[in-house]
């Protein structure tokens, strides 16, 4: 079951002007495209060594983003395809899809599709609704690395109708400070935007270089009074680092009166979230710039007696849940002078993350995939997770921990050689390599102590028949 996810979309965006900003960290990649781009003040990279699969497409339109007009598309059929990046591994990433279908294909509705962080079905990609009104839509998540690489793949669903493709037009992995969203176990989640918003701002998002970590703060503006600050804000002094400029706008009420809003201003799916709510006291510096008031979501106390001065204040929840519309209420303290006020927020499902294989039996896999000059196309990011999406010709377990348990590659035509490593999977049952173009030795497989089918024929391996073979008490057929 795939948790569902809000569709976002993008806007158009200003040209940045102004000094140099500091450059952005992390890899930002201008899918499918031959050359690097420049386009708002970031450089965007051809994706040329972080992907062998899939196929590059140009869209001849000028009314779109630079970064829009190229993509590249993975041909319908079984298997994941990835993008694969260095990283340092527990490092924080938060990491952007980006996609506009162009009609890339001939066809007039854009596919339907699952994307995949690592081992874990991070949601599905729909983006007709956006495509209709000529938008472009994009996708967060934030994680954290579990191993020295990342991988952001694509695969086929039950809704991808053959012979419709998964494309992906840009790809962000922007490396985020350690103090973010740090009271989340990154081991154990990952978290989905659904929302982020500047509140009562009627200007475009805001973004980097404003934001350093090109988080996108998108404009919010009902039916409340509006305020502008007189105090600036000091961003660096706030976990979640919010951009200052979020905090030059808010919405407020009159004195007394409770300040109600519903955002998110859609529907959410019952849930866990993590909630950000960021406040300022917009009045210019004095004794008495400061508000006390009570934060109400759905209802339920998130904060009592909160105390917002001119320096600004955060308030979070964890795990807070939340299910449909959603209602933020703030309650003035009674002898407040004036009342209450919102600057900005952010929303995140909380996504439980599927784990991983088990990392020896990653490692032999990978190596085994170096030693072949044509490995299968999908042969990225994890090799059994997430379990709808395994590597070709694989077969792994289903207990917590994840091992491969079968290999069936026959008539693949691979060319290469079998390493020894291969030995190190030893929850391995089922070794079947026949008509292949593999040669060298046969490496010793007496740890497989589960095997029990072994095909090797049909290939040109040199050398004796390795020793211990007849050792394997579960061996039936080779």
């Amino acid at each position: 079951m795939f948790i569902p996810i809000f569709l976002l979309t993008i806007l158009f965006f200003a040209l940045i002007t102004g000094g140099q900003p500091p450059p952005l960290r992390g890899y930002l990649i201008n899918c499918g495209s031959k050359t690097d781009i420049q386009q708002d003040g970031i450089t965007y990279t051809k994706d040329d060594g972080y992907t062998v699969a899939g196929n590059l497409t140009t869209l001849n339109r000028h009314d779109i983003l630079p970064v829009l007009t190229t993509l590249r598309y993975f041909p319908y059929g079984p298997g994941k395809h990835c993008y694969e990046f260095p990283v340092t591994k527990g490092a924080k990433f938060l990491i952007r899809t980006t996609y506009f279908y162009g009609g890339f294909d001939g066809g007039n509705e854009p596919p339907i599709f699952d994307q995949i962080i690592d081992g874990t079905t991070w949601g599905t990609v729909n983006t007709t609704e956006d495509y209709k009104n000529g938008l472009s839509s994009y996708y967060e998540i934030i994680v954290a690395a579990n191993d020295r690489t990342i991988s952001v793949c694509w695969a086929c669903n039950e809704h991808t109708k053959s012979p419709a493709s998964p494309f992906i037009s840009s790809l962000e992995v922007m490396d985020l400070d350690s103090s973010l969203y740090n009271s989340t176990d990154f081991e154990k989640y990952g978290l989905i935007t659904v929302a982020r918003a500047n509140f009562a701002s009627e200007s475009n998002f805001v973004r980097f270089p404003d934001d350093p970590f090109n988080r996108y703060w998108q404009p919010f503006i009902d039916g409340n009074p509006t305020v502008e600050a007189h105090a600036n804000v000091t961003s660096s002094e706030f976990w979640n680092r919010p951009p200052a400029k979020v905090f030059i706008s808010g919405s407020t009420t009159s004195r007394g009166k409770n300040l109600s809003i519903q955002w998110p201003p859609f529907s959410v799916p019952t849930n866990r979230y993590y909630v950000a709510l960021y406040f300022q006291d917009n009045r210019s510096t004095s004794p008495y710039s400061w508000r006390v008031f009570t934060v109400l979501i759905d209802g339920e106390t998130f904060y009592q007696d909160l105390n917002v001065t001119t320096k600004g204040v955060t308030v979070y929840g964890t795990e807070w849940p939340l299910s449909g519309d959603t209602h933020i209420t703030l309650t003035p303290r009674s002898d407040m002078p004036v009342g209450p006020t919102i600057n900005a927020g952010e929303v995140y499902q909380i996504l439980p993350l599927a784990g991983a294989t088990l990392g020896r039996d990653v490692m032999a896999m990978q190596i085994f995939k170096q030693s072949l000059r044509n490995p299968p196309d999908d042969w990225n990011g994890d090799p059994c997770l997430p379990k709808e999406h395994p590597w070709l010709g694989i077969g792994c377990s289903e207990e917590e921990q994840v091992r491969v348990t079968s290999l069936n590659l026959k008539g693949l035509s691979l060319i290469g050689t079998l390493p020894k490593e291969i030995a190190r999977l030893t929850a391995l049952k089922e070794f079947r390599l026949s008509n292949n173009k593999l040669t060298g030795p046969i490496p010793d497989l007496s740890p497989l102590k589960g095997l029990e089918i072994l095909q090797l024929d049909e290939n040109e391996f040199e050398g004796p028949f390795p020793d211990g073979l007849d050792t394997l008490p579960n061996l039936r057929e080779l």
